[in-house]
């Protein structure tokens, strides 16, 4: 794969170029070593392309976690206590099962304040990504700007119906704009 676009928001592109430089070109090094084309194993059952090989967004995530945890970036999950607010009359919180509610980010690298999320689903994923995850992990003091890897419309094409794309989340976080609570993003858009 490569990259083939990138989107500054609020300051992402200096500031992960500058601080996180040697980062930047392990995520870039990544993208290059995946061959894409290995990953279109997922036959399409959808009406609109029935029986279309197309890329499988999960096998490629997989892929990404293969190659970056030799090099020091996991998975990082943050546990959720959902106690706020007033509860109202005949109203009881849910029980949680036995795996505790969480939120987690694909790669924090040890040593660093930097998280990188890859994001092949639905538009809204990667609005919250950059717009609400990333800002509540800079708010607990695990990172301090973050990478989104997403695929460009071309490669998303190849993709199932509904995968969101580069061109419309950098519009549309044009159009948005930046809030005082959003951290620097630096958004590479890929292709096969």
């Amino acid at each position: 794969m490569k990259i083939v676009a990138n989107f500054d928001f609020n300051g992402g592109k200096e500031k992960v170029s500058t601080h996180y430089k040697n980062e930047l070109a392990e995520i870039a090094s990544v993208i290059a070593a995946i061959d894409a084309m290995a990953f279109k194993t997922k036959v399409s059952k959808e009406k609109t392309m029935p029986g279309r090989m197309l890329f499988s967004p999960s096998k490629i995530n997989k892929e990404f976690k293969r190659l970056l945890a030799p090099m020091g970036w996991k998975n990082h999950k943050v546990l959720c206590d959902y106690v706020y607010g007033e509860m109202l009359s005949g109203y009881e919180p849910m029980k949680h099962s036995s795996s505790k509610p969480f939120r987690d980010m694909d790669f924090v690298k040890s040593g660093t304040k930097l998280g990188v999320e890859i994001q092949f689903g639905k538009y809204s994923f990667m609005v919250y990504n950059v717009c609400a995850k990333m800002t509540i992990f800079s708010n607990l003091g695990l990172i301090d700007a973050g990478i989104e890897v997403v695929p460009v419309k071309h490669f998303a094409d190849e993709m199932s119906t509904g995968v969101s794309y580069f061109e419309q989340f950098a519009w549309d976080l044009t159009k948005r704009g930046v809030s005082n609570i959003d951290i620097p993003v630096l958004i590479l858009g890929i292709d096969a």
